[in-house]
């Protein structure tokens, strides 16, 4: 047997050795690693000599065995050892005696580690510059725990492949000095057992950057006025850049000289209905154009200033708002806005009815306004009686002409239509008058 002799300053005294620590084994319990052998603790006389005995056991740690020629301080675990447990048993001696004391057992031994062995790995995302290619490290085989590291690489269209500098993560942006070239990664997988390395499909070629979306005419706002219960709609406006361009809309609420402005929660849409909350503020409407370049967002000029709703206010299916005669005053003022007639031209001594819409400077529809419509010249058409706009500001006119109508070509019916304030003047106030007119013609034969 081999013996390590450790000299000790000594006792004068006579005592062969005594364990008072046991030996210890330090070391990974696997196939091809090396165990190291502590001695202990011992007391006794020196010098004390050594020796060791290498002992291999069932997987509990008992029925224990010397290995064959294992009897120096380190032994390398072979593959009789897989499955079983270790220990040493060191043997101290001085002039005095002997005594043996045994570690306790290593874990159950491992098989060696196997070198990392790959199924699979390939490149995704886009292969263009401004864009993004990203390396799954893909599954491999092997001891665990494995830990990986990349290198990408240009390959030339022979397949001929070198290192890209400072390319060595999982992802790499492609350079214009990529453009035309494949891009492919190398993924290096290591463990306790060794690495192995293995190149990822190429990708296609790269392709040069595209034209990030810029504005070329700014976002607008249209509607017929900024006033709470209203709709604005919202156009986006011209854009140059690589198609297909994407736009995402948001609308912002401004302060009222169009400043400090922040996003509404939930307006996304190209339209946005003026609510009570937006009265005093100004609207802006807000478009970010995104294509494989980039994106940019270009906004719109601001609105008047939204105002609240009139008393009375009703909310019509086709859009409008509608208000009493009685929340219009001065400044605003009436409007007979649109003239629609039954027959046109007129053929004929027959009542016709004439359509009259009535609305105020503001936009709104009026209802409950006096409408009276007298024919020019008098004489032609027998007066009328005065009538009320109705919800959406409409006032229906029978008109009944007489004899003296003339039907022939060329000729027309002048009609004087005037809309006022019940209780006012319907010369004063916020009145309203205008002449419109109907082509007469011959009957048909």
């Amino acid at each position: 047997m081999v013996a390590a002799t450790i000299l000790a300053a000594g006792a004068l005294a006579a005592a062969a050795p005594s364990n008072t620590s046991p030996p210890t084994v330090a070391g990974s319990a696997q196939q091809g690693q090396t165990l190291t052998a502590s001695t202990g603790s011992w007391s006794g006389d020196s010098p004390i000599s050594f020796m060791f005995r290498w002992q291999r056991c069932n997987g509990s740690g008992g029925s224990c065995g010397d290995i064959s020629g294992a009897t120096g301080q380190t032994h390398s675990v072979g593959s009789s050892d897989v499955g079983k447990t270790l220990r040493v048993v060191v043997t101290a001696t001085n002039s005095s005696g002997s005594a043996t004391a045994a570690s306790s057992p290593t874990g159950v031994v491992a098989p060696a580690a196997s070198a990392p062995r790959p199924t699979k790995q390939d490149p995704h995302g886009t292969a263009q510059v401004g864009q993004t290619v990203t390396v799954d490290n893909g599954s491999w085989n092997g001891t665990q725990p494995i830990s990986y590291s990349y290198q990408w690489q240009r390959c030339n269209t022979a397949g001929t492949c070198s290192n890209i500098g400072g390319a060595t993560k999982s992802s790499y942006a492609p350079s214009t000095s990529d453009v035309g070239y494949r891009l492919r990664a190398v993924v290096t997988a290591k463990n306790s057992g060794g690495s192995t390395s293995i190149a990822s499909n190429v990708t296609l070629a790269v392709l040069a950057a595209v034209a990030a979306p810029a504005n070329t005419a700014k976002p607008t706002v249209a509607g017929r006025d900024t006033i709470v219960g209203t709709t604005l709609t919202g156009s986006v406006g011209s854009w140059s850049g690589a198609q297909p361009i994407t736009f995402a809309l948001s609308w912002q609420r401004c302060d009222g000289s169009g400043a400090h402005c922040q996003t509404i929660s939930g307006a996304t849409a190209s339209t946005y209905t003026l609510g009570t909350g937006d009265a005093g503020s100004r609207i802006q409407f807000v478009v970010r154009g995104s294509n494989a370049g980039g994106a940019s967002t270009a906004t719109s000029s601001p609105t008047d200033v939204v105002v609240a709703e009139p008393a009375g206010a009703i909310h019509l299916a086709s859009g409008r708002v509608s208000i009493p005669v009685t929340s219009v005053a001065l400044p605003s003022r009436l409007v007979v806005s649109a003239a629609v007639f039954s027959r046109r031209p007129i053929r004929s001594r027959k009542p016709f009815v004439g359509r009259f819409r009535v609305v105020d400077t503001r936009g709104y529809v009026v209802r409950d306004a006096n409408v009276q419509a007298l024919g020019l010249p008098y004489g032609w058409i027998a007066k009328p009686r005065a009538v009320t706009t109705d919800a959406n500001g409409i006032a229906v006119v029978r008109f009944v002409p007489t004899r003296k109508l003339p039907l022939r070509k060329g000729e027309t019916l002048a009609v004087y239509v005037k809309a006022w304030k019940p209780g006012e003047s319907a010369l004063a106030g916020i009145s309203t008058r205008r002449l419109v007119q109907v082509a007469l013609a011959p009957p048909r034969r």
